[in-house]
């Protein structure tokens, strides 16, 4: 769990600027027992994985489709063999990384841009430990920023604008030019995005949450903004607005805003790569709509009901009246079958009489 939560803390939005790229590498070092190896690094370009390292194999291995790659190959061994390892040990034994109980686990992700004018961007180098962020650096125009909990002294900033300047902005942007020839197809991939506006009702505050929906788009830069009777919906008021990776490769983002029952116009807007001119959803609140888009399927349930009840209503009583005909069928039945008893006695009993009264005459 510890380790998931490392790589959420050094997760952030790759290629800043529209249109650019960004070559990326995650370093996961882990000093103790655990199921993992001692140290992995996973290569990126933009958001496609173009290789992985561990120190269980102890070889580079590319990914995707990849063609003449022994530079890269022999490149990447060398820095990892020579420089990640022993600069990891290097950061963990100071006092703030100090730790006795439990898996040490410590994390490096460094990123460069190149811009769509094929000049050189940011280049953003973060360290995290125990589930935080500890340090951050950004170098752009010759220029290094730090934030940190410990801030360095002049002559450790010094030596790291100096290998930034030297060894790391140099390599990281050498790779990304590199995979971006050899990868271009890849990189240049535009998936269009499905955008939504939902109204739900909210039982918890008797409300509604007006939701916008943005899924299925590649790559993942995504602009997505919620409007309110035109105006820009402010920041402290929206929930959510996390970028989410889809299981086919694809991204999803969903902001939601908490409304009451008061009518506003509300509007769904996209900016997207894909996309020639922005994609606006606009929904038109109106506080019972939801409770007038129950009534036809309330009405249709009633009058099933109803019609159910009716037929269960005309066959009882159909039961009933041939079960009644039956009984006075039964009782007529048995009346004629009396009185033709009866009748056939009388006539036994006549005929002796009849014939000596014959016998008589």
């Amino acid at each position: 769990m510890k380790l998931l939560v490392f790589f959420c803390v050094l997760s952030f939005p790759t290629a800043v600027f529209t249109g650019s790229h960004s070559f990326q590498f995650l370093v996961t070092y882990i000093e103790g027992e655990t199921p993992f190896p001692t140290l992995s690094v996973l290569f990126m370009l933009d958001d496609i994985i173009v290789g992985y390292y561990d120190s269980e194999s102890n070889s580079f291995i590319p990914r995707g489709n990849t063609t003449n790659e022994d530079e890269e190959v022999d490149f990447i061994n060398y820095s990892i063999i020579k420089y990640l390892h022993p600069f990891i040990s290097g950061k963990l034994t100071g006092t703030f990384y100090n730790k006795t109980e439990g898996p040490v686990v410590f994390q490096i992700l460094r990123l460069c841009e190149v811009l769509d004018n094929d000049k050189l961007g940011q280049m953003i180098t973060k360290y995290a430990f125990e589930g935080s962020t500890t340090e951050e650096l950004c170098f752009i125009d010759d220029i290094l920023t730090y934030q940190g909990i410990e801030k360095p002294s002049t002559l450790l900033m010094e030596i790291y604008k100096w290998r930034h300047v030297n060894i790391c902005y140099p390599r990281c942007t050498t790779n990304l030019r590199s995979y971006l020839k050899k990868r271009g197809t890849q990189g240049k991939r535009r998936v269009k995005p499905r955008v939504r506006l939902i109204q739900k009702a909210n039982s918890d505050s008797g409300g509604f949450r007006v939701s916008c929906l943005a899924t299925g788009f590649y790559p993942r830069h995504i602009n997505l903004t919620l409007f309110r009777d035109g105006q820009p919906v402010p920041d402290h008021e929206i929930t959510g607005g996390d970028l989410l990776p889809n299981g086919d490769g694809t991204y999803q983002m969903r902001k939601s805003l908490e409304i009451s029952a008061d009518k506003h116009k509300y509007t769904c807007s996209a900016t997207h790569l894909s996309l020639d001119n922005k994609l606006d959803v606009t929904l038109e609140f109106d506080p019972g709509e939801p409770f007038k888009s129950v009534i036809p399927s309330v009405l249709i349930v009633l009058a099933l009901m109803l019609a159910f009840g009716t037929g269960v209503l005309i066959y009882k009583c159909k039961r009933r009246r041939a079960a009644s005909s039956k009984s006075d069928y039964s009782a007529a039945s048995t009346s004629e079958d009396s009185y033709e008893t009866t009748s056939t006695h009388k006539t036994q009993q006549e005929a002796p009489q009849m014939s000596e009264t014959f016998l008589n005459l």
